[in-house]
């Protein structure tokens, strides 16, 4: 039964995850701060939300963003989790997260309504539970402009800042992010459970996780392996979306890979200029395990690990068991590339598959390596068909390449028009390049102007457009002799 919404704001608040065993939670309040102050509001989605824009602006709805005030019917937890972090199993958990509840929209849609930033908790391990308002603005630019790019994302709701100081390096301006999520169910919190809990709990958890995101196999008794199969297939779908845009997550630990394959935890990732599969820009991932050409890799061993916690209940014998997963995480991989291929497809304007469709993609990467070109506008110049727009256009090897690609498209049933209007569906025109984030996060921390970052999020909000507008975030930064680095950011 739905609880009766607030009506002033319009939150609407259940708390299934109460069910579950103790120990994958804590109940905990988020901390009051001082002087709450709303910095961003996400008008769009509080509307689909069902929620009032307008009462979210008022003392009472930053209120909540800020922690200071718990809405009706909501019962705030912080999650425990577990995870491997570059490798390494450790116990985790939600440090600095609260976890107000699950909001249920008018179209009974059910959302994690989570405040980052929010406080100590059980599970801080030392850290202050608290967050810096740069890294919660980057979070909101990433995960809005991911959600303009058709990825599955968390989204962001709101960010406010606490009137509070948070030390760092530096003294920075204390910052609340709410986050709005399918769920914060992680392939760490079936490790958590699979080493710390019994089977039971462990079947609780997997039943209530497939009831939630895919309840169509809730009365199937086969229903874990399919469930494992479809936690396979939503990753593969959505790392193939990753690298086809140039998305490098940076810290593709299992607690940051979700059930509900949305991407979590906008740390230090950003997106790539020159084409370099060697790409890294994690400050801490000295090693490039998370590195772009990884991605997959890497999605295909936290898979394995989930795969792992689920072996008490995909047979009573465990050597089937382990063969049932096996056989589906080695399903990733084909996955993965069928998505990845027909993705690059539709960036090349090609709609049919051909033999020579592999050798094709991977020549022209190749090419665009060698001369360090632009990824994202490489594909966004021929999409506008303009062969001026790149400096290695005029290479032999491009040439040489260019006249495959239009002995390919030949093949094709579809008119010049209809191939070009594929890639433009496909090519982005603008994504939130990191000197425009940076840029945009330094005025707002340094100089309280926020209009970088309104002009940004417009132009990031339809990167399909090829408008006018977008064409100032086209443009490379300055070269520069050191290469760019993220922070993990808090």
């Amino acid at each position: 039964m739905t609880n009766k919404p607030q009506l002033k704001e319009g939150w609407n608040f259940e708390n299934s995850y109460l069910h579950l065993a103790n120990k994958l939670y804590t109940k905990q309040n988020p901390t009051p701060v001082k002087n709450p102050k709303l910095i961003i509001l996400n008008n769009l989605l509080a509307e689909d939300l069902g929620l009032n824009p307008k009462e979210l602006e008022s003392k009472e709805g930053i209120g909540v963003f800020a922690g200071n005030r718990i809405p009706t019917a909501a019962e705030p937890i912080a999650q425990a989790y577990a995870g491997h972090q570059f490798g390494h199993f450790t116990m985790l958990g939600d440090g600095r997260a609260i976890l107000l509840g699950e909001h249920i929209s008018p179209h009974k849609d059910r959302y994690d309504i989570q405040l980052k930033g929010s406080g100590k908790t059980t599970y801080s391990r030392g850290g202050d539970g608290r967050a810096s308002l740069g890294p919660m603005l980057r979070e909101y630019i990433i995960s809005e402009a991911m959600y303009g790019l058709g990825i599955p994302t968390t989204r962001s709701l709101a960010v406010v800042t606490t009137g509070e100081p948070v030390y760092r390096e530096t003294v920075l301006p204390g910052a609340i992010l709410t986050r709005v999520a399918a769920s914060h169910i992680r392939v760490g919190t079936f490790q958590y459970i699979k080493h710390y809990g019994k089977k039971e709990e462990l079947k609780q958890l997997t039943d209530y996780t497939i009831l939630r995101h895919f309840p169509d196999y809730i009365s199937d008794d086969n229903r874990y392996s399919l469930f494992l199969k479809e936690v396979i297939k939503h990753q593969a779908e959505l790392i193939a979306k990753w690298q086809l845009v140039g998305f490098i997550h940076g810290v593709m630990n299992t607690d940051n890979m979700t059930i509900s394959g949305e991407t979590i935890d906008y740390g230090p990732c950003a997106f790539m200029d020159t084409y370099d599969p060697d790409t890294v820009f994690s400050s801490i991932d000295v090693n490039g395990r998370y590195a772009y050409k990884n991605q997959p890799y890497i999605g295909a061993w936290n898979l394995a690990r989930f795969a792992e916690t689920l072996i008490p209940l995909l047979d009573p014998d465990q050597d089937e068991a382990v063969e049932i997963a096996n056989e589906a995480v080695s399903e990733f991989g084909k996955i993965y590339y069928k998505n990845y291929l027909n993705g690059m497809r539709a960036k090349l304007g090609l709609f049919h598959e051909e033999a020579e469709d592999e050798s094709i993609i991977s020549e022209l990467l190749n090419i665009m390596k060698e001369n360090k070109a632009d990824y994202t506008n490489t594909f966004r110049f021929l999409s506008l068909d303009n062969m001026k727009g790149m400096e290695f256009f005029n290479t032999d090897g491009f040439k040489q390449w260019h006249k495959k690609w239009e002995d390919r498209k030949n093949k094709e049933r579809k008119s010049s028009a209809e191939s070009l209007e594929l890639m433009r569906k496909n090519n982005p025109a603008v994504i939130p390049r990191n000197h425009r984030v940076e840029e945009t996060i330094d005025a707002a921390v340094n100089r309280e102007d926020f209009c970088l970052m309104d002009k940004l999020l417009k132009a990031l909000s339809n990167p399909y457009a090829y408008s006018p507008e977008q064409e100032e975030y086209t443009k490379l930064p300055p070269p520069s002799p050191i290469p760019y680095r993220t922070f993990c950011g808090t």
